[in-house]
């Protein structure tokens, strides 16, 4: 396998789990961009434990799991049943909190970046395996009570609430298990790589994941996944002067689909549909 087609394939999945780990939360109109400080916090940790320590990398991404969940869990008592402005904002902010640690502290590399993270060897069969177990625990989250009561909370938070249901309770839920996806991809993003900057983990990843998560499809968790290897794969085949501006070739995508079709291209009645008709 050429090494273009496997770093391809490599940040598409990773990409999937990001988008997966936003698209949870918005199941009940959360943004949950603290996804992307997680997945940069565990990153780091996991670059720290690997070069300073010699951890080994399934230990580091059990951690990484637990730390992305943890944090996640306890800024979710805050935020778990807030306005959905409310959770962009939190989110947004602790971005910027977690990039401007990074870039002022040498331990961490500092605006010059963390280098020596030993790569993983086969990274494509670690990453579609993991890819498979987190989507098929979130497809079981789906089909389940929890799932029928997120879209009952998406569409009428008071009539969900008459009902018996409890938003800040998933609203936690999910923003619980997004923070340990997103810290299981920071894990796989810098053993994938092997060196880390923390220009990466800013606004122009919390774009490329709206783009992904909006275009794809915000009401099945299916939509992200050609979303994000049509996207990933946009830089390759244009010429390298218009692949520099793909971010926005992104945004006039995301406008386009937003105004052609706003629930994206895949959608929970078009999976229907598809299903009825085997």
């Amino acid at each position: 396998m050429s090494s273009t087609l496997m770093y391809f394939l490599g940040f598409s999945m990773i990409y999937i789990l990001m988008a997966w780990s936003i698209y949870l939360p918005y199941r009940v109109k959360h943004l949950h961009f603290l996804t992307v400080a997680t997945m940069a916090v565990t990153s780091y940790m996991g670059g720290i434990l690997a070069v300073n320590f010699g951890w080994s990398f399934v230990p580091t991404l059990l951690l990484s799991i637990v730390i992305g969940a943890l944090i996640s869990y306890l800024i979710s008592h805050t935020i778990g049943n807030a306005p959905t402005f409310t959770v962009v904002i939190v989110g947004i902010t602790f971005v910027f909190i977690i990039k401007t640690v990074i870039e002022n502290t040498d331990y961490l590399g500092g605006t010059i970046g963390l280098f020596g993270i030993p790569m993983l060897d086969h990274p494509l069969i670690f990453l579609l395996v993991f890819l498979l177990v987190v989507g098929y625990f979130l497809y079981r989250i789906e089909h389940s009570r929890i799932g029928r009561a997120a879209s009952v909370i998406f569409t009428d938070e008071d009539l969900a609430k008459s009902m018996g249901i409890k938003p800040k309770q998933i609203g936690m839920l999910f923003q619980t298990i997004s923070g340990g996806i997103a810290g299981s991809a920071g894990v796989f993003y810098a053993f994938f790589v092997g060196s880390l900057f923390p220009d990466f983990f800013t606004f122009h990843l919390i774009g490329t994941l709206m783009t992904i998560l909006f275009i794809g499809g915000y009401t099945t968790m299916w939509g992200v996944i050609p979303a994000a290897l049509i996207l990933r794969g946009i830089p390759m085949i244009l010429p390298s002067s218009i692949a520099s501006w793909r971010l926005l070739i992104y945004g006039v995508l995301l406008v386009a689909i937003i105004a052609i079709k706003p629930k994206g291209l895949i959608t929970k009645n078009m999976l229907w549909k598809l299903l009825k008709k085997r």
